[in-house]
């Protein structure tokens, strides 16, 4: 094997090696951590803003308090120079660590997935206790933010609903409700703030 090839697989190793230990999931102990629904304000007359060649107008102001239950990085996705960061988040019994070691969750292509084997709690209760939320941090400070994030972590942000669109017709428009299942259900979260919660 050329030595090159070798110096890269190393560097990969090395990259992959980091981004694990810095987004190692914690382990909360049982109780329900995220007890409220999100709050969210819909709103009439959205503001539009401008990042890049993306025109985000605001549908709803956006707050929650929240267990990280996974996290995704997206790079080379048409959103990713968008919202290079997916959370899946969830309240209620959906941030117990009794129940969710009972459900098996993953992240891929912008979706959220979960799976049980016995239902810890009716599935309509996870479906609108839980949802996959792609991150448009608002400036440098909340990007950092983000990249600090980790499953396990209980997190507080504050923002808003958006939709995005580019010339040419590209089109992303977010979630404006809980209850929706599938394509189209995810939330597109500009973000103001976000941190670790309160105790």
């Amino acid at each position: 094997m050329p030595r090159w090839v070798l110096i890269c697989l190393l560097l990969v190793c090395g990259l992959g090696a980091t981004h694990w230990w810095h987004h190692r999931p914690l382990t909360p102990s049982p109780g329900v951590l995220a007890p409220d629904a999100p709050t969210q304000i819909d709103l009439t007359d959205g503001a539009t803003m401008q990042r890049g060649d993306t025109t985000l107008v605001t549908r709803a102001r956006f707050e929650l308090t929240a267990r990280v239950l996974s996290r995704e990085d997206y790079r080379f996705d048409a959103g990713a120079a968008l919202a290079p960061v997916d959370l899946a988040l969830g309240w209620g019994r959906m941030s117990d660590s009794q129940i969710l070691k009972q459900v098996d969750i993953s992240q891929e292509n912008r979706f959220y997935h979960w799976h049980v084997d016995h239902f810890p709690i009716p599935r309509r209760e996870i479906e609108t206790s839980s949802a996959n939320m792609h991150m448009i941090p608002a400036d440098p400070l909340v990007r950092r933010e983000l990249d600090k994030v980790r499953p396990g972590e209980v997190i507080h942000l504050e923002g808003f609903l958006v939709d995005a669109s580019r010339p040419g017709g590209w089109r992303w428009h977010t979630s404006m409700t809980r209850e929706d299942t599938g394509n189209g259900a995810c939330e597109l979260v500009y973000v103001e703030s976000i941190g670790p919660a309160s105790p």
